[in-house]
């Protein structure tokens, strides 16, 4: 008898342990569920995307590293955090040229007059408040480097075209539709040959397209003419000058092509340019993190990750301001519904990732604290696309861990979304890049293109009306859902990683990407 109590108390004990958990699972699943529907309630009811937007690309504009605006962003992120009772402050990693864009007028004097569309590029020194009149020049083809010196005095008092006039501006995906298939055959073939003979026409100076209109300059040179197409209707891309006393301007496609025809056929344009800028010496730089404190595990981190900068042509939009927005949208809502995570959630907008990671790289190497606890950190910078590719960058378990984490996220958003594990690592691209590569588990959001690399990636066009506000609000939902399953995710991402095999060329193993230090100090000057 009392061995048949003994059983029967063993088998209610067991019974009762057993009932717990699953009442502890239960709960903890409904938990889940009612945070997850808070957040998608919270974003479909009361999105700030667009006011948000607004202020930020309407009210600062582009955020060029150096630049008036990039600080400027950097204190109205701080107040808005504040404003949500998220604490954020600013963190210095380096120094940058300063610099603030002004106006750009460039006009076409003779032949005939036409206001050209044009821009100064990034870092361009002014014409000091007054119009420089001039005649223009094309770089010639010349036999070689010793003919290019010989040549070079003529540029005294002109300005150079440096950029191949396009046989075409209209894109690819334009002929495709109407061009018979021997018409545009025949339009890439002459491409590619101009391309080519361009570029061999530039190697015989002797000098890097970085170092020639260094050159220029120094020879006498008023201005640098360029051109550089982005293969869309009415798309530039604008990256930075490279000299120090004559303005650089990329002029547009279709106003390049007259000028250039007009140089060749010997009508001898006369061109007016005037470009106001400001040069403020040597500027510090930032990055904006913000933090909501974790509650049971407040040393360990998830992390929310966007680059803050941008080239300045255009509004800084889809690169990279839709993945700030995204970011600083989450943290709104988590703090609204998850205020007290397990975890210690952080947020990084991250300056100067346009010139090499610079932002992120810093605080990799200045938060080793951080780096060594970190669960995950999520990280977007593709354009304004509904987020569709997540790859696990060559971890062994990040299957396990992401996917357990997606299989909160309602259907309508992770139905569409394709995982690739365990995936191999990026080397570079953009900031999750600089925490894959000392071991830290950080994953790319990977968005919808939305013809992003022609019309808006480092262009003249990035600006608000490109940013598809449904998409974004997705990926608000999305990102928050993530942070809090890994925030709340009882066991820690481990570090191991996959085997990467051998180069099928070399025959030698693969390398898993090498840490690379911040550039703390810019720009470099470029040399041959």
């Amino acid at each position: 008898m009392k061995a048949y109590q003994t059983h029967r108390f063993s088998a209610s004990k067991i019974v009762t342990k057993f009932f717990i958990l699953i009442c502890v699972f239960t709960a903890n699943h409904v938990a889940a569920q009612t945070v997850i529907e808070k957040i998608v309630q919270e974003e479909t009811k009361n999105s700030q995307l667009q006011k948000l937007a607004h202020e930020l690309l309407d009210g600062i504009g582009p955020r060029l590293v150096g630049t008036p605006q990039m600080k400027k962003a950097n204190d109205w992120a701080v107040d808005k955090y504040a404003s949500w009772g998220i604490s954020a402050r600013n963190e210095q990693w380096g120094e940058w040229k300063g610099w603030e864009r002004g106006i750009t007028h460039i006009d076409m004097l003779s032949p005939r007059v036409k206001s050209l569309e044009g821009t100064q590029l990034s870092w361009s020194p002014s014409t000091k408040g007054k119009a420089v009149k001039a005649e223009i020049v094309i770089i010639p083809d010349l036999s070689d480097s010793l003919a290019f010196v010989n040549w070079l005095p003529t540029v005294k008092g002109k300005f150079v075209m440096i950029s191949m006039n396009q046989p075409t501006g209209r894109p690819d995906d334009n002929w495709q539709q109407f061009a018979t298939k021997e018409s545009f055959d025949k339009l890439k073939k002459e491409r590619t040959e101009l391309t080519d003979a361009w570029r061999k026409r530039l190697s015989k100076t002797g000098h890097s397209s970085r170092m020639l209109p260094i050159i220029l300059e120094k020879a006498g040179a008023l201005g640098i003419l360029t051109n550089n197409w982005s293969n869309g209707f009415g798309v530039d891309k604008i990256f930075n000058a490279y000299t120090t006393k004559i303005p650089t301007v990329d002029i547009a496609l279709e106003d390049y092509g007259t000028l250039y025809r007009l140089v060749e056929s010997g009508d001898n344009p006369i061109i007016s340019i005037q470009t106001d800028s400001k040069d403020l010496g040597t500027v510090p730089n930032f990055n904006t993190i913000a933090e909501i404190k974790g509650t049971e595990k407040p040393d360990e981190y998830v992390m929310l990750s966007a680059h803050f900068d941008s080239w300045d042509a255009g509004q800084g939009a889809t690169d990279n301001g839709t993945g700030t927005l995204t970011m600083m949208e989450a943290m709104r809502i988590l703090k609204l519904v998850y205020p007290n995570p397990k975890r210690t959630i952080l947020v990084g907008h991250w300056g100067s990732e346009e010139q090499g990671l610079n932002g992120s790289r810093a605080f990799v190497e200045d938060h080793p604290e951080v780096v060594s606890k970190l669960q995950a950190l999520f990280n977007q910078d593709n354009g304004t696309g509904r987020i569709v590719n997540i790859s696990g960058q060559g971890f062994k378990y990040a299957g396990e861990f992401i996917s357990r984490w997606l299989a909160a996220v309602p259907s309508n958003m992770k139905d569409s979304i394709k995982t690739t594990f365990p995936g191999t690592p990026g080397g570079g691209g953009s900031d999750y890049a600089s925490f894959v590569a000392v071991g830290a588990p950080g994953f790319s959001l990977g968005a919808l293109n939305w013809s992003y690399f022609n019309y808006t990636w480092h262009t003249n066009r990035d600006t608000y009306d490109k940013i598809i506000f449904d998409d974004l609000k997705n990926n608000a939902m999305l990102t928050a859902i993530l942070v809090y399953m890994a925030c709340e995710d009882n066991a820690t991402f481990p570090r191991d990683k996959v085997d990467l095999g051998n180069n099928k060329l070399t025959g030698q193993p693969i390398l898993w990407p090498a840490q690379v230090k911040a550039m703390r100090k810019g720009p470099i000057a470029p040399t041959n």
